[in-house]
């Protein structure tokens, strides 16, 4: 008996049917997805982040800068090459845009600002060179042998003049940063790059008809409220900021994002490239961001990670090398271009070379950074092109340039860069070079777990990164029945800590101890770990506990040979605006000498902040000598009578280290038993910091009942 109606063919089709249009539609759907160039916006990041992570390593055995690597890869994804991703992407412009803010957000902070004022007339002569040189050759390149008019000539001249740093990052990577060249390379790309982008604002209005004295005096009104707005109210207001974010959340980073942008739109309101707005947002925050500190290691690990490799990418996407196949013109067009721009470059580091005497290296180093063309070159080409000033063999000429540039400064830079650094760590480990403590060990002391944030950032901000040792946190338990629990619980407590180190790529391991005496746990511990550095709290002075942790301390300092810091810093460290060092006569014959000097130097680099002296003159002498490059004034001091005459000259956001020593010392007066205290009665606010070198013993050592930290 069968089933009325049933048939069994027609619901066979009917599957058949179904299954053709699933399989019609996914194709079609698949194809939709993969169709060139791609417009689904996860698939471009996923590919723009698979290139990102293997192009390094594809061409890495061939020795290839990574850096030409992502923009080779541009080259090959880019609408004149493969044409998975188009430039003209909303996200890729996005990308590119960011990437470029980014370079030169981290240059700015990134720049040694004692170093850059000390040599601030050496940046002024290289702009100088790199803007006047290629604009010299340039124009009677493009005037005589091209053939191009006047304004033709000199918009084009003026692009010889522009440069990105693009190879900015292997300096960053190899950590040579705030080397001397580097900072003034930096320093003249600002001056340069900052007058041919105003060119630039004044031949657009010219286009249009704009360029009159009214267009003037907006352009320099808009930068007079630009500077006021980054140099002035930013650092406030990231002071601010920063006092109420703790700094190993993600908020500090934001925040920093934040002033970065808003920077590069806000000058760009006024007419000028945002990247100008995003180095001075660098040079604002440089001072408040340590160069050691964790907030600066996510800055550059986000930016070498991700910003920055987008950024190349979309340079590289640029690039359209089937134009040299239009004729003979467009190739002729394109390397009389090359030529000229990496002439011009070379001719200013060659100039700068020989005005302050550098080696062949550092000028290798100069020509590398400046002699790659791309934002703001490809910005000017375009002005001149969309205003009909220039035609499309310039375009075309300018977007092979910018790839022959990138490449040629990528590999310049890095074979110079690494000259430096191999250099730098041939020399021997002496104190006219890495530092006595290149192997240096860090004690931090912790009576109270909640209230040492600012001793470890200090530990953090001394330690030499040449160090393979750890910075240690001690913690000295009572030796009773609660012994383990309370390291237990004491290791709990110092793990934020221990993140803090991390994130700022500085090892940090947890000591705990057993003793019936913590000034003798610490004494031990120190002796025992061949520690360097001790850094001690300072004692308060609100009860009996805080009197006997005084005394504690006394006995610490009194009884070991280490180096001793002993700081009061209830204040973030990069409020500070000065180090005032005060030294007592003869301090330069002691053993601990080029320690500390050393340490104050790192200090200030690290704060981008000066340091006044106040003290003998045969003391600023040895200084000197110990470390020509230190960034201090001097002021002679002799008083000794009358030791706090010298408060005159402390100010508010000072932050006071005094180089003390003990009876029986070459450099031992009496009054430095109880100059702490008395600098403490009247600058009870100030971060202040007493030294205790290690010290050159000439006699038996000689007790005395004076206390050093209680009146």
């Amino acid at each position: 008996m069968c089933c009325i109606g049933a048939d069994p063919v027609g619901g066979f089709a009917a599957f058949i049917l179904s299954k053709r249009i699933f399989m019609e539609t996914f194709q079609a759907e698949i194809q939709h997805h993969f169709a060139l160039p791609f417009t689904n916006p996860v698939l471009i990041f996923a590919v723009l982040l698979l290139i990102v992570l293997l192009a390094p390593i594809l061409l890495k055995r061939l020795n290839v800068p990574s850096i030409i690597g992502l923009i080779v890869a541009g080259v090959l994804i880019g609408p004149y090459g493969l044409n998975w991703i188009s430039n003209s992407h909303a996200g890729m412009q996005m990308f590119s845009t960011i990437g470029l803010l980014y370079i030169m957000f981290i240059a700015g902070l990134e720049l040694d600002l004692g170093e850059f004022k000390l040599n601030r007339n050496k940046s002024l002569t290289f702009g100088f060179y790199t803007f006047i040189i290629p604009l010299i050759i340039g124009f009677p390149v493009c005037y005589y042998l091209l053939g191009y008019d006047a304004n033709a000539s000199f918009l084009t001249a003026s692009m010889f003049s522009t440069h990105t740093l693009v190879a900015y990052p292997i300096v960053s990577r190899m950590g040579i940063a705030r080397n001397q060249t580097v900072a003034i390379t930096v320093g003249g790309t600002i001056f340069t790059d900052t007058a041919v982008l105003i060119i630039l604002a004044i031949i657009l209005s010219n286009s249009t008809g704009g360029v009159n004295p009214a267009f003037l005096a907006r352009l320099l009104i808009s930068l007079i409220i630009f500077s006021v707005i980054i140099f002035v109210l930013v650092p406030r207001f990231a002071k601010w900021f920063f006092k109420r974010a703790a700094p190993e959340k993600y908020s500090t980073f934001i925040f920093v994002l934040f002033v970065v942008f808003a920077a590069g739109f806000l000058v760009e309101l006024g007419g000028i490239e945002p990247i100008i707005g995003a180095f001075a947002a660098g040079l604002a925050l440089n001072r408040l961001i340590p160069h050691s500190s964790a907030l600066m290691n996510r800055i550059e690990f986000f930016g070498n990670a991700l910003f920055i490799p987008l950024f190349l990418i979309s340079v590289g996407m640029l690039v359209d090398v089937s134009v040299l196949l239009d004729g003979p013109w467009t190739l002729i067009v394109a390397l009389t271009l090359t030529v000229v721009a990496l002439v011009g470059k070379w001719l200013a580091a060659w100039a700068t070379q020989k005005t302050f005497r550098y080696t062949s290296t550092q000028r290798d180093l100069i020509f590398g950074l400046s002699s790659s063309h791309a934002a703001a070159t490809l910005a000017i080409i375009l002005v001149g092109y969309r205003a009909g000033i220039l035609d499309v063999y310039i375009l075309n000429g300018t977007i092979i340039l910018i790839l022959i540039t990138c490449i040629i400064a990528s590999v310049s830079t890095q074979r110079a860069a690494r000259k430096i650094v191999i250099r730098e760590e041939s020399e021997p480990l002496s104190t006219d070079s890495m530092g006595e403590f290149a192997q240096e060990k860090i004690l931090v002391p912790i009576a109270n777990p909640t209230n040492i944030g600012q001793h470890v950032e200090l530990a953090l901000l001394l330690k030499d990164k040449g160090s393979v040792n750890p910075v240690s946190l001690l913690g000295v338990v009572p030796n009773n029945e609660e012994a383990e629990k309370n390291i237990v619980s004491f290791r709990k407590q110092l793990q934020d800590f221990v993140s803090t180190a991390t994130a700022a790529e500085v090892n940090v391991d947890i000591i705990t101890t057993i003793d019936h005496s913590p000034a003798d746990g610490i004494m031990r511990t120190a002796r025992e770990t061949m520690t360097d550095i001790v850094i001690l709290g300072w004692p308060g002075r609100a009860g009996l506990w805080d009197k006997l942790l005084g005394e504690k301390i006394e006995m610490i300092i009194k009884s070991t040979d280490k180096n001793l810091f002993v700081c009061h810093l209830d204040q973030n460290l990069i409020l500070n605006k000065r180090i005032v060092v005060i030294t007592p006569p003869l301090v330069e014959t002691e053993d601990g000498f080029g320690m500390w000097v050393n340490k104050v130097t790192k200090l200030s680099s690290e704060l981008s902040i000066p340091v006044l002296h106040l003290g003998d003159p045969d003391t600023r002498a040895a200084m000197l000598e110990q470390n020509k490059s230190v960034n201090f004034t001097f002021e002679p001091f002799t008083d000794w009578n009358n030791p706090m005459s010298c408060g005159d000259m402390i100010k508010k956001d000072d932050l006071i280290l005094l180089v003390s020593a003990h009876p029986g010392y070459i450099s031992h007066i009496p009054v430095l038993e109880s100059l702490p205290t008395r600098i403490e009665n009247r600058f009870p606010d100030h971060n202040r910091i007493v030294v205790y070198p290690k010290q050159h013993q000439v006699d038996q050592l000689i007790e005395s009942d004076d206390h050093i930290f209680i009146p």
